[in-house]
């Protein structure tokens, strides 16, 4: 195992990047700590069946009170999670990888941004129900990995008629950037693939 400076305790093998894999049947509870620029994420979720408690403890932000712990309720549980720079800015983000109980498995991503090192704000990624176009033949069972300056979602696409285990339509990709606006950081898509 090797563990990359600037990175994430996260295992890199022969070089690939790492791949959190949205449907894996939990077995035990998330907990993982995520570390970058001195700002230390403790992300815990408990496996008690379809809704659970996701607790993040941030450590090393200037505002005090910016380094309370903060849990909400999540459908699911966690399958991963990554810390990156997508924005460049030098302070890190956390994102955190949802999946959803049920055959689906639906993906979805929670994510929060250092504000320059003071304070926490939330990183907002639209349902994917709400992009008509990526979101045809589209039944869950998501991917989430971060490379280079993108978060990156893949899943498989399902064709009418296709049942859950033998998706006929191939890999959709979508690679997503981080962008500030009026209402506070999104994650947008800028670019799309079927293989």
């Amino acid at each position: 195992m090797t563990v990359f400076p600037f990175s994430s305790v996260t295992a890199r093998v022969a070089g690939l990047a790492s791949l959190a894999l949205v449907g894996v049947v939990h077995a035990a509870p998330f907990d993982k700590t995520l570390w970058r620029n001195g700002i230390t994420f403790h992300v815990h979720a408990s496996d008690h069946g379809s809704l659970n408690r996701l607790t993040v403890r941030p450590s090393g932000l200037r505002l005090k009170e910016a380094n309370r712990p903060f849990s909400q309720t999540i459908e699911g549980g966690v399958s991963g999670a990554e810390i990156a720079d997508l924005d460049h800015d030098g302070w890190p983000e956390l994102y955190v990888f949802l999946s959803a109980s049920g055959s689906g498995s639906y993906g979805e991503v929670l994510g929060w941004h250092v504000d320059k090192g003071r304070s926490l704000s939330e990183i907002y990624l639209a349902p994917l129900s709400d992009d008509p176009v990526n979101s045809e033949g589209y039944l869950g069972h998501d991917r989430f990995r971060i490379e280079g300056d993108r978060l990156v979602r893949s899943f498989p696409v399902y064709r009418e008629g296709d049942a859950t285990a033998t998706p006929g339509g191939g890999t959709r990709t979508l690679r997503y950037r981080l962008v500030a606006g009026p209402a506070g950081w999104s994650l947008r898509s800028d670019s799309g693939c079927d293989r």
